[in-house]
């Protein structure tokens, strides 16, 4: 089950940077999120009033506002600036592992913020994921040469406001339901898009067809399948596991940026994207050790659990 939600996870979640590369080929950023957010919210809404109100029960104003910031910080923030690169000609795959550094934050971050502490076999994970992102990186900004090098430090600045949505929402006392949450958080995405878009005089949609398959393929793919599962898997696995997820975003990323929109797919960019793997592949199993490690210090600490859980295995 836990690989079932992994993989659906990964394809989801990376299929937003190959529908943002096929929105933005025929509309700006936020044009493509007001039409993304907009009629999503209007559904949701009207759904939590007619069906989801037992789900809002017990929540107060404070959990909402604090569903709000996390939607502005994880959706808003995050999105917009993925949206930016990729029109600013940074490759879907490159932008894909930019983001994908959020680990090395997460990681530093998760023990003081959560006291999910992070080994030493995990560190080591983490730092080739960053070597990863730097070959593909450089891969990328060679074979792009138009492409401007600032244009690179955008997608860090949407992975620092996930990260900080990340933290705000593995801190909160009050649990919210995925219907609850994904319905603020949209909320919140359609009222900010749609402003800065009709502010800047970008609201009107292209009339062509391919913008709208862009649409639908964000909505149900990125948002309902990409978005839901991210906060489900946060809560099944924690935040090092699901984030260091993220480097195999690229690989997915990468090899659909090339069939579909021929992007650059040079040798420098395969190292550094079997780099990125095999840093999931070692911050895993050192999870995996590293929790049968606290298990077994559990059971030593508390025989009358193993009694337990001895018993119940053989029910």
């Amino acid at each position: 089950m836990d690989f079932l939600l992994s993989v659906a996870f990964v394809l989801c979640w990376s299929s937003g940077f190959v529908g943002a590369k096929l929105g933005t080929q025929d509309a700006g950023a936020l044009t493509i999120l007001m039409w993304r957010f907009l009629p999503l919210a209007v559904l949701l809404v009207a759904a939590a009033a007619v069906r989801s109100r037992t789900a809002w029960q017990g929540l107060t104003s404070r959990d909402i506002g604090r569903q709000a910031v996390i939607g502005l910080l994880s959706q808003s923030g995050y999105l917009l600036t993925v949206y930016w690169a990729i029109q600013l000609g940074v490759s879907s795959g490159t932008t894909a592992l930019i983001d994908g550094t959020q680990p090395l934050v997460a990681g530093a971050l998760s023990g003081p913020l959560l006291r999910q502490y992070v080994s030493g076999r995990q560190w080591l994970g983490l730092c080739l994921g960053l070597v990863g992102v730097a070959l593909v990186t450089m891969a990328d900004a060679g074979a792009s040469g138009t492409v401007a090098w600032w244009a690179y430090l955008v997608p860090f600045a949407g992975m620092l406001s996930l990260v900080a949505a990340t933290f705000l929402e593995q801190r909160s006392r009050t649990r919210v339901t995925p219907t609850v949450s994904l319905t603020v958080h949209c909320a919140t995405s359609a009222v900010v898009f749609t402003g800065a878009a009709l502010a800047t005089a970008s609201a009107a949609p292209p009339a062509v067809s391919s913008f709208w398959i862009a649409i639908v393929w964000l909505v149900t793919l990125s948002t309902f399948g990409g978005y839901g599962l991210y906060w489900l898997a946060l809560r099944r696995f924690g935040v090092t596991k699901v984030n260091t997820l993220m480097f195999l975003m690229a690989p997915v990323t990468a090899v659909w940026g090339a069939l579909m929109f021929g992007e650059p797919f040079t040798a420098q960019t395969a190292v550094g994207l079997a780099v990125a793997l095999s840093a999931v592949a070692v911050v895993h199993a050192a999870g995996g050790r590293s929790a049968k490690s606290d298990d077994t210090t559990v059971r030593r600490r508390d025989p009358a659990r193993a009694v337990r859980e001895e018993a119940a295995s053989r029910r």
